[in-house]
This record gives C-alpha cells, sequence and structure tokens, in this order.
C-alpha cells in the first residue's frame, strides 16, 4: 500500500516555511561567499573541507552532486591556494581535498558573515534548538541521539 501525502494545511505550510528558510539560508550564503570572491559551491566545498579532509566521491555525496563537478570546484580552489590535494594515509590510490590555511582563514570568515543562521536560532532556547535539531535529524532518518 503506497504512503499518501499530508495535505492538511498544517503539513502544507511547514513545508512552505522550511522551504522559506532554505531558500533566505541560500541566499545569504551565495551572497556572503560573493564578498570571498567565491561561488557558492565553492564556499559549500570549502565549508565542509573545512571540517575535514575528504575525497571528491564523499563531497559529490555530501552536496548531492556529480564527482565532476567537484572536481572543477576543488581545481578552482586549488588555484587560488585554498584547497590542496593529498593522498589519503588510509589508501594512497585515493586523494582527498583538504583545506590550505588560508583555505581554513576564508572559511571561518565565511562562517562568521553568515547572520541568517544564527541570528533567528539565537532567539531560541537551548531547548528549542535542541528540540528543533532532533526534529530535523528524525525528518531526515538520523538518529536524534
Amino acid at each position: 500500500m503506497a504512503t499518501t501525502a499530508r495535505r492538511d494545511p498544517l503539513t502544507v505550510e511547514v513545508v512552505e516555511l522550511i522551504g522559506s528558510v532554505v531558500a533566505r539560508y541560500y541566499e545569504e550564503y551565495d551572497q556572503a561567499a560573493a564578498e570571498h570572491s567565491l561561488t557558492g559551491a565553492q564556499a559549500r566545498v570549502l565549508g565542509l573541507l573545512s571540517s575535514e579532509p575528504m575525497p571528491m566521491r564523499r563531497i559529490a555525496q555530501k552536496l548531492k552532486c556529480e564527482p565532476s563537478n567537484v572536481t572543477g570546484i576543488v581545481d578552482r580552489l586549488e588555484a587560488r591556494n585554498l584547497v590542496e590535494r593529498r593522498p589519503d594515509p588510509d589508501d594512497r590510490r585515493v586523494k582527498l581535498a583538504a583545506p590550505t590555511e588560508k583555505g581554513r582563514a576564508t572559511a571561518a570568515r565565511l562562517r562568521d558573515s553568515l547572520g541568517f543562521a544564527r541570528e533567528p536560532l539565537a532567539g531560541l532556547s537551548e531547548e528549542e534548538r535542541t528540540t528543533l535539531r532532533d526534529l530535523l535529524k528524525r525528518m531526515l532518518g538520523q538518529d536524534p541521539a
């Protein structure tokens, strides 16, 4: 038996609100990226890599795009000395993309310039932010713990 989509007014409103939040986030993210002479995609890759070096395939999976797109993005970041490719210590056949010191500093400045994501959340209590996080994780099929 197929699951029917919920079309009640509350569900429709929640879906529209989530869409508005995502659109505003991407709009601000792209503006902040442009201030650092980056495209939104370049900024997202740099942000991902600032937490840990990773192979192109994994970057593509996280960004939901083709690995060939990631290769071009990393090429452009590498040309600006923001990212470097290095062998994976666990499998030398695999190349990892990793931020340079300049790349880490740029990613930190970019993160610090994003107000939209932080400011509305700052208006929520820690308990409300925890509940929101847990609900979002649940929606994505992740364990909130």
